[in-house]
């Protein structure tokens, strides 16, 4: 992209920066975002689903990743760090990469101060990764839990999960179910 901003940052700058970076940054379209920490629910959170998907996916040839691992959205000329990415996508599989291009589901936990960039900004460039099958948003301040969905006609379906209903939370994409008392397990958040 050429550009005549002074302030843009190019990828390249950008994914160089990172490296050296003690602090994790996200990208879109020029601008670098510093990420702050989570509360002890959002890390409980992550920790309880990042787990829960790792032993489930074991041996299936998909793999998760927590907090660390950037996803590339180049439609967006942009550079998350998703709180969780599974990818089950042999292009993907380089292991001196830093990010990932094709994950087929991504999960979100909330905070407030992130949470309309996460169902807004994100999501939309999300939709845009044709690997992308669910996206996930997981509420850190009550249990609540929303599964979007890609249908096979390319449209987003949302399904919702809150407290009190006895169901698991189903994620087709990778065929994993889960109760919300195991996704909000030592949170005060559990003995809702």
């Amino acid at each position: 992209m050429l550009t005549s901003d002074p302030l843009y940052i190019h990828p390249e700058d950008y994914l160089a920066g990172e490296l050296a970076s003690p602090v994790k940054h996200e990208y879109r379209d020029g601008e670098v975002l510093a990420m702050s920490g989570g509360t002890q629910n959002h890390a409980t959170i992550i920790l309880n689903l990042a787990t829960a998907l790792k032993l489930h996916l074991r041996g299936s040839g998909c793999r998760p990743f927590a907090e660390n691992m950037k996803v590339q959205v180049r439609v967006a000329d942009a550079y998350y760090y998703p709180d969780i990415a599974v990818t089950c996508d042999e292009r993907d599989r380089q292991p001196e990469q830093h990010f990932i291009e094709h994950p087929r589901l991504i999960i979100e936990v909330l905070s407030p101060s992130t949470a309309k960039f996460d169902r807004d900004v994100k999501f939309a460039d999300y939709r845009t990764l044709e690997s992308l099958v669910e996206y996930v948003l997981v509420a850190s301040d009550r249990r609540e839990v929303e599964v979007f969905r890609r249908q096979e006609s390319g449209r987003w379906t949302q399904q919702g999960y809150r407290s009190g209903e006895d169901e698991g939370v189903r994620l087709e994409s990778v065929d994993f179910a889960i109760g919300l008392r195991e996704v909000y397990e030592d949170t005060p958040l559990s003995r809702e």
